[in-house]
């Protein structure tokens, strides 16, 4: 018998994964930090140059860029304008965050197996 606030069929597997995920890219402070840290530096990129304008204010896109490489450098090669420049970013903060994150909780558990995979 089945429970009627329970969904059935494919929406199951897909709270899994979205479980899974959110734990992933938010289930440790150090990735949560190096998220945040890399929307502020792409937020201060973004508005240097409207601030400053300078010589200087066109290498701001650069400082983001390198600090969420190599996927951001990968991303960044498509066509586009600064929606590819954001997608990069995010893109590349995303995986870091995911490295971090794994990186941490493999580092916290010692040689035991985690008991969530």
């Amino acid at each position: 018998m089945t429970d009627p606030g329970r969904p059935a069929g494919p929406a199951r597997p897909a709270r899994a994964l979205l479980r899974r995920l959110r734990r992933v890219f938010f289930g440790d402070v150090l990735a949560l930090v190096y998220l945040g840290l890399c929307a502020a530096l792409l937020v201060w990129a973004i508005g240097v140059p409207v601030v400053d304008a300078g010589e200087d204010a066109s290498f701001a896109g650069v400082v983001p860029l390198l600090a969420t490489a190599p996927v951001s450098l990968l991303l960044f090669g498509l066509p586009g304008g600064v929606l590819t420049f954001v997608g990069a970013v995010a893109g590349g903060a995303l995986a870091n965050a995911a490295v971090i994150g794994w990186c941490a909780r493999t580092l916290r558990r010692g040689g035991r197996p985690d008991p969530a995979d």
